[in-house]
């Protein structure tokens, strides 16, 4: 069993709890609000990430940090969600828990995750005009848009929504043509 799939067994059950909680008291959007900043913060700081999952150090030097990243006006719930995943050492699943947590709340909002890569920045027009493709090629109430820019893709872009992918780059027009010329 893979540690991707022993995460996301282990995640799975916490971010449901964590969902349904967010439920009862109307907080699903300001619970994935705190989770997208701290997915962001896990995967541009690869020290706050270390800190946060290494096993070796303190539960109370991990709840003293998270809660000064989590800042004093986070919702209590949430805090101590993030206080027990340390109590309980499964803090080390925090990626997976947030990862598991916005996927509900996009099934829950009819929303779709498109992770479109493209050869340079996109700007405002070419954003809206993707997420109204998206929107009508998956048939979602609205789309959630994850950028990352591969300058060896020469020109256009590339969209993946779940298991999906169209790839309208340069690059793979290019290669389709190589292999047709091949044959």
């Amino acid at each position: 069993m893979s540690g991707t799939l022993v995460s996301s067994e282990i995640g799975e059950p916490y971010a449901q709890a964590l969902m349904s909680l967010a439920q009862q008291n109307n907080l699903t959007e300001q619970f994935g609000e705190t989770f997208r900043s701290l997915s962001s913060l896990l995967s541009e700081s690869a020290e706050f990430k270390d800190f946060v999952l290494n096993p070796v150090i303190k539960g109370e030097d991990k709840k003293a940090v998270l809660k000064q990243v989590m800042g004093n006006d986070a919702n209590p719930y949430l805090v101590n969600f993030m206080m027990l995943l340390v109590d309980k050492r499964r803090i080390v699943f925090l990626e997976s828990i947030v990862e598991q947590y916005l996927n509900l709340l996009r099934k829950l909002n009819q929303t779709v995750l498109a992770e479109v890569t493209s050869a340079t920045e996109l700007n405002e027009e070419q954003r809206n005009n993707l997420v109204e493709k998206v929107k009508a090629f998956t048939d979602a109430r609205d789309v959630e848009l994850k950028t990352s820019i591969d300058p060896d893709l020469i020109g256009g872009v590339i969209i993946k929504v779940g298991s999906k992918v169209i790839d309208a780059s340069l690059r793979g027009q290019l290669r389709r043509i190589s292999i047709s010329l091949n044959q």
